[in-house]
């Protein structure tokens, strides 16, 4: 390289004298080169057009896919929010109303077994009075036939300790102040 400062310096010429130095020096071979520059171009034009340009247009169509991922990412967020608070809000109101349920539920319970209750506290009354008026019947029926027996055992006592037959009319007042005694 000093060699070429040297070259320059020491013919003093201008820039195209150094330029046709150091062709010279180097062996540059303006056909080849211009040739070779040609080349260069064609595969560069080549490369940008089929190479580079594709490559442009599908790190464009990702970045692109990518910004639009994100976004909606973004809005599967949001969206995923919003369905959450949904959720959250249909199910605090579906707790609701089955607290709200179970406790008319409850009311409903308590209020029928009050009702079935009193249906059994007055079928039991019933069963009571019913007991009572057939011990009543009962007694009357046996307090009837315990006069009539009464009666008869006094008309027989009286018949036997006499000796004499009585009238109706007799047995009738017999049996009417045994009736009376019993009574009393």
């Amino acid at each position: 390289m000093t060699s070429l400062f040297l070259l320059a310096a020491t013919e003093g010429g201008g820039l195209a004298d150094t330029a046709k130095a150091i062709a010279q020096t180097f062996g540059l071979n303006w056909s080849l080169f211009i040739s070779n520059l040609i080349s260069f171009c064609i595969v560069a034009a080549a490369l940008r057009f089929f190479a580079y340009g594709p490559v442009q247009a599908l790190l464009l169509a990702r970045r692109q896919k990518i910004e639009e991922g994100l976004a909606n990412a973004e809005k599967i967020k949001i969206e995923v929010a919003r369905t959450e608070a949904q959720r959250q809000e249909i199910l605090s109101n579906a707790n609701a109303q089955a607290n709200k349920m179970i406790e008319e539920a409850r009311a409903v319970a308590a209020k029928v077994q009050e009702q079935e209750t009193q249906k059994a506290i007055a079928a039991a009354e019933q069963i009571v009075v019913k007991a009572r008026e057939a011990a009543n019947a009962d007694r009357a029926r046996m307090l009837t036939e315990l006069k009539r027996e009464v009666g008869r055992l006094v008309v027989q006592t009286t018949t036997n300790v006499t000796g004499k037959i009585l009238t109706t009319d007799d047995q009738k007042r017999l049996v009417e102040e045994a009736e009376k005694q019993l009574v009393a």
